[in-house]
């Protein structure tokens, strides 16, 4: 319910990195899709256009990248669909992990730029697998980077050290 532009405002003024700003999924033709695209890149230097991969979102990539706008290809299922991406010029791929490990191998062998970030994380183990396989960027919910530094050791560990701190110190 809140303004687009105020609320990419707001993230710059947090975020110092990229921001990726989705073409609205209403808007299907690559010439609309590069209006908005143009539209979200002005709106910061670190904005990244989020396109859908199709190919009206691919053509819009191609386009976009051309003009130096960076952009990051959504909604990738499959090896051919990564690559088609990564040849349109796409910054960012954003496969579902089971596709990630394929992708990197092949984005290795072919010596592609194109990063790859690790979508749809559901648990500390994803994260896991998106380390292995040389996923470049990962979109983790904050939930999930709470899992990752629980540990019940880490816990009884730090109870022993101000145990044995208290019992030296005081």
């Amino acid at each position: 319910g809140k303004d687009f532009k105020e609320m990419i405002q707001q993230m710059t003024q947090i975020i110092d990195g990229p921001i990726s700003g989705e073409v609205k999924p209403t808007t299907e033709e690559a010439k609309d899709m590069i209006r908005e695209g143009r539209s979200i890149a002005s709106l910061h230097p670190n904005m990244v256009v989020k396109l859908p991969t199709t190919p009206e979102g691919l053509k819009a990539c191609h386009v976009l990248s051309k003009e130096g706008i960076k952009t990051n290809l959504t909604l990738v299922f499959s090896v051919p669909q990564a690559l088609l991406a990564a040849r349109a010029g796409a910054t960012y791929v954003s496969p579902f992990i089971g596709r990630i490990d394929d992708i990197s191998q092949i984005f290795k062998i072919y010596n592609l730029s194109t990063q790859i970030i690790c979508a749809s994380i559901r648990n500390a183990y994803h994260i896991i697998g998106c380390a292995k396989t040389g996923a470049d960027i990962a979109t983790v919910p904050y939930s999930i980077i709470e899992q990752m530094v629980k540990h019940p050791l880490t816990d009884k560990g730090l109870e022993k050290f101000k145990n044995d701190y208290i019992a030296v110190f005081g």
